[in-house]
């Protein structure tokens, strides 16, 4: 498909979100006007999408991003890559907006970084000229199911193993140093449950590039344990299995792990998963326990009421379960006033640090953020032997 089409299509998309947005106009309040415009004006701001050719087991197939840079040429100068991946509304282009302004306002030179929202591609996408692309259905990427169509056995996963080996060839960006892979929302589930699951992570640290993964509101975790919170710092079995018997299977436990995570029982995801960087950030207003896309499923809700309780009570989890020297590669920061929003969580003084390495000016207004330390738990882990944790838990 030639960048001319693209063009055409990325035209076509905001012609159609300009027109809704204008027809939801009038019953706008003056506050849901302003949000509108800055809706639109994010739109606008996002370049055309960009086809990236990839390869899952000898097959072929296209995949969509947003990109600051051609991905399609070498280039010596690029040392560092972000890439923001959007929530279960698939506007990869938001994301890449937001981000935008936020790398502009902390690096205007940015001929060594490599800004990139991948666009997971659901059937009715199509309409917006995302064709000849894998499709999921419209949640199932955020668990790592696989594709509808395009390559057999093609996960999410799989589909971000692939672009991560092809964004860190060391003969198309002979510089590069450091990844960081942030999600937020929906993107905080995929990026949380893949670097659980995900087995290349040495392979990119050998070529000597760190890698690093930033977790944000997501609905839930994976735990890899039968404890749930018993309190926001306690931790025991579940006692509700009778009414909630899914609790632990996979996305919130390890049982029936799907076959990307196949064949390494939980106590060897654990450990490997707490070596790996990776930092949670977690909205403080982000505390309605009936806010639309909250997962409200008893296994969801049996690690808390709303986003930030889990978010809190994971990071006491993680401290709970580890052995006494295990060492925890892992950083939390709450977002002081934010709740789920993306931009206000990514555009705060830790999300610009944390994906772009820099500090926000005085004159701008960010969010601040708390930076929380290993909370103290009251009791000791229980770990399950490894031969009921099975093959992939």
């Amino acid at each position: 498909m030639t960048a001319e089409l693209v063009s055409r299509q990325y035209r076509l998309k905001t012609i159609i979100k300009f027109f809704i947005l204008t027809i939801a106009w009038i019953g706008l309040s003056g506050q849901a006007q302003s949000q509108a415009i800055e809706l639109l004006a994010s739109k606008l701001a996002a370049p055309p999408w960009q086809r990236v050719k990839l390869q899952h087991n000898a097959q072929s197939f296209d995949f969509a991003v947003y990109a600051n840079h051609d991905l399609s040429e070498t280039d010596f100068n690029i040392n560092e890559i972000v890439i923001v991946l959007h929530g279960l509304s698939r506007n990869g282009d938001g994301y890449f907006a937001s981000a935008q302004s936020s790398l502009n306002q902390v690096r205007p030179d940015q001929t060594n970084i490599l800004l990139v929202a991948p666009q997971f591609v659901a059937p009715q996408d199509r309409i917006l000229g995302f064709t000849d692309l894998p499709t999921w259905a419209p949640n199932a990427w955020a668990s790592g199911l696989d594709a509808a169509n395009g390559p057999s056995g093609l996960s999410s996963y799989d589909a971000i193993d692939e672009l991560l080996l092809a964004l860190t060839d060391k003969s198309k960006y002979p510089s590069l140093r450091k990844v960081v892979f942030a999600g937020h929302s929906a993107g905080g589930q995929l990026v949380h449950r893949y670097a659980v699951l995900n087995q290349i992570d040495s392979r990119i640290r050998k070529s000597g590039i760190d890698l690093q993964y930033v977790v944000a509101n997501p609905s839930a975790y994976m735990y890899f344990t039968k404890d749930r919170p018993t309190s926001d710092t306690t931790f025991g079995p579940f006692n509700e299995q009778a009414s909630c018997p899914n609790y632990d299977q996979y996305r919130y436990g390890t049982r029936d792990i799907i076959h990307f995570g196949a064949g390494l029982s939980a106590s060897v995801l654990l450990e490997r998963y707490l070596s790996r960087p990776v930092t949670y950030m977690m909205g403080t207003s982000d505390n309605n326990p009936a806010q639309s896309d909250l997962d409200k499923t008893c296994a969801a809700k049996a690690q808390g009421a709303t986003r930030i309780q889990r978010a809190r009570r994971y990071v006491a989890y993680e401290r709970f379960v580890a052995t006494p020297f295990t060492f925890i590669n892992h950083d939390a920061y709450e977002v002081v006033g934010v709740g789920h929003n993306q931009s206000g969580m990514f555009q705060s003084t830790c999300g610009v640090k944390v994906l772009f390495g820099a500090e926000v000016a005085a004159n701008t207004v960010s969010a601040r953020c708390e930076y929380k330390p290993a909370q103290p738990v009251k009791a000791q882990p229980v770990i399950l032997p490894a031969k009921m944790d099975g093959p992939g838990g």
